[in-house]
C-alpha cells in the first residue's frame, strides 16, 4: 500500500512541479515586465527550487561522448555487449581516425567496473568511467530497475549477482582483465572470483576493491548498525513492497527506490538542507556555475531504482548479519566461497579516511581472506580526507586514487592482449 501512496503523491506533485517550472522561467524572461519587479529573482528562485523538489527524476545518461586518450580526442560509443533481465554489460568503445592512436587504444588493458546495486544507477560512476577511459578499455555493469523486470523473469538474489559477474568476466576474457568493484559489489565480486579460482578457471589479472563491506564488523557505520539491530523478518515486513500495476514489473516484491532515497537523505539531512539553500542563493545571485553543479549532482542522487526483494534480503543477511564471507560460511548455489583459493589475481583495496558508509578496515579485510595471493601482489591505499563518494568521483578520485589504480593495473598487466572478437 505504501508504494501506491507514493505513486499517488508523485502524481499529485507533477502538476505543481510543472507549474512552478513555468512560473520560474516566466519570471526570469527578460521580455516579461514582471522580471523587472524588485524581488522577482527570489521569487523565481523559490519556484525553481519547488520544481526540483517535486519533479520526477529519471535514470540519467552516461553522456560520455569523447575523452582525451594518448594525447588525442577520441569518440566514445556505448555498446550493450550482453543483455540480461536484471543487468546489461555496457562497453564504452573508443574510436579514432589516427592510426597510431588506434594501435595504442588496442594495447590498453581491459577493465570491468562492477557498479553497486544499492539504490543508485550505474551512472553514479560516470566520473569513474570517464577517467578510466583515458587509458583503458572500459566495461560496466548497468543494473536494471527491478520495477521494470516482469515477474515472469523470476527472482534475483545474491547468488544470481555472483553468477552475473562470472558470466561477464568470462565474456570479456579473464586472463587480461582487471575488475574494479565499488562499494556493495566488493562482496559478490570477491565471491565470484573465489569460486572461479576454486573451480580451476582462469581468474582476472587483478581485482581492485573500493569502499566495500568485505567484513562489516570492522568500524561499523550507521548502515551496519541498522542491519545488525533489526531482524531479517523486520526488514521483510517493513521495507518490502509489491510494484504497482503501472510498471512492467507489476507484482514483483522489491525494496523501493524511494525508501532507499529517504534513507540516504536521513543519513545527512543537514547537509542536504544546506545544499538546497546554497542552490537557492546561487540562483538569486545569478551564480550559474554553482547552480549547475547542484543540478548535476541531484539529478544523479535523486534518480533511484528498486531492488529485487530477494537480493536485498540476501545481502542484509549474508553481509551484515551473518558476516558469512569473513566467517568462511558463505555458500553460493551450494558451493563454499574460499577466497584463499585465489592465487594469480593481484589485489588492491582502497578506503576513504572519512568514509561513513563502509568503515575503516572493512575493505582491507580482503587481504587476510585472500591468503593465497603473494604479498608482492597486494596493496592497500587509504585516501586522506576522502569520504565514500570521494574515492571514485571528484578531485580526490582523479588526482589521488586514479594514478594508484592505473599504476597497479600496469604493474600486473600480463602483456599485450591478443586481438579478438571483443576488440
Amino acid at each position: 500500500m505504501l508504494y501506491q501512496l507514493h505513486e499517488f503523491q508523485k502524481a499529485l506533485l507533477q502538476p505543481v512541479s510543472s507549474w512552478a517550472r513555468a512560473a520560474s522561467e516566466a519570471l526570469i524572461n527578460a521580455s516579461n515586465p514582471a522580471s523587472k519587479v524588485p524581488g522577482s529573482e527570489r521569487l523565481a528562485a523559490s519556484y525553481e527550487l519547488l520544481y526540483r523538489l517535486g519533479k520526477n527524476y529519471k535514470k540519467p545518461e552516461f553522456g560520455i561522448r569523447s575523452v582525451m586518450a594518448h594525447g588525442h580526442d577520441v569518440a566514445i560509443h556505448e555498446i550493450t555487449k550482453v543483455a540480461k533481465p536484471f543487468c546489461n554489460l555496457i562497453r564504452f568503445k573508443r574510436f579514432s581516425d589516427d592510426v597510431e592512436t588506434i594501435k595504442r587504444l588496442k594495447e590498453d588493458p581491459s577493465v570491468l567496473i562492477v557498479a553497486p546495486l544499492s539504490g543508485h544507477h550505474a551512472t553514479l560512476l560516470r566520473d569513474t568511467v570517464r577517467t578510466l577511459l583515458q587509458d583503458h578499455k572500459v566495461y560496466i555493469t548497468d543494473w536494471v530497475d527491478a520495477r521494470n523486470v516482469p515477474v515472469s523473469e523470476g527472482e534475483f538474489g545474491l547468488d544470481d549477482y555472483v553468477h552475473y559477474v562470472q558470466e561477464f568476466v568470462r565474456f570479456i576474457g579473464a586472463e587480461n582483465l582487471h575488475v574494479i568493484s565499488v562499494c556493495q559489489p566488493t562482496v559478490p565480486t570477491l565471491g565470484a572470483i573465489s569460486l572461479m579460482a576454486s573451480a580451476g578457471e582462469k581468474t582476472p589479472a587483478s581485482m581492485i576493491m573500493m569502499g566495500g563491506p568485505i567484513d562489516a564488523r570492522k568500524s561499523p557505520t550507521a548502515v551496519n548498525n541498522l542491519a545488525e539491530q533489526k531482524s531479517h523478518d523486520w526488514f521483510e515486513s517493513h521495507v518490502i513492497y509489491k510494484v504497482p500495476p503501472s510498471y512492467p514489473g507489476a507484482g514483483r516484491r522489491v525494496y523501493p527506490g524511494f525508501l532507499q532515497h529517504t534513507g540516504f537523505i536521513a543519513m545527512n539531512p543537514q547537509n542536504h538542507l544546506q545544499s538546497h539553500w546554497d542552490y537557492f542563493t546561487n540562483l538569486v545571485r545569478g551564480d550559474e556555475e554553482d547552480a549547475e553543479a547542484h543540478i548535476r549532482f541531484y539529478d544523479e542522487y535523486n534518480a533511484v531504482l528498486d531492488l529485487d526483494a530477494k537480493f536485498y534480503l540476501d545481502t542484509i543477511k549474508t553481509v551484515f548479519q551473518d558476516y558469512a564471507l569473513p566467517n568462511g560460511t558463505w555458500e553460493v548455489a551450494g558451493k563454499l566461497v574460499k577466497p584463499q583459493d585465489i592465487k594469480k589475481t593481484a589485489l588492491l583495496t582502497v578506503e576513504g579516511e572519512l568514509d561513513d558508509i563502509s568503515g575503516s578496515g572493512q575493505t582491507r579485510s580482503a587481504h587476510a581472506l585472500c591468503a593465497g595471493i603473494p604479498k608482492e601482489s597486494k596493496a592497500h591505499y587509504e585516501v586522506a580526507g576522502a569520504g565514500h563518494y570521494g574515492i571514485f568521483a571528484g578531485r580526490r578520485w582523479r588526482e589521488k586514487v586514479y594514478p594508484k589504480i592505473k599504476s597497479f593495473i600496469r604493474e600486473h598487466q600480463p602483456g599485450k592482449r591478443k586481438s579478438g572478437a571483443n576488440e
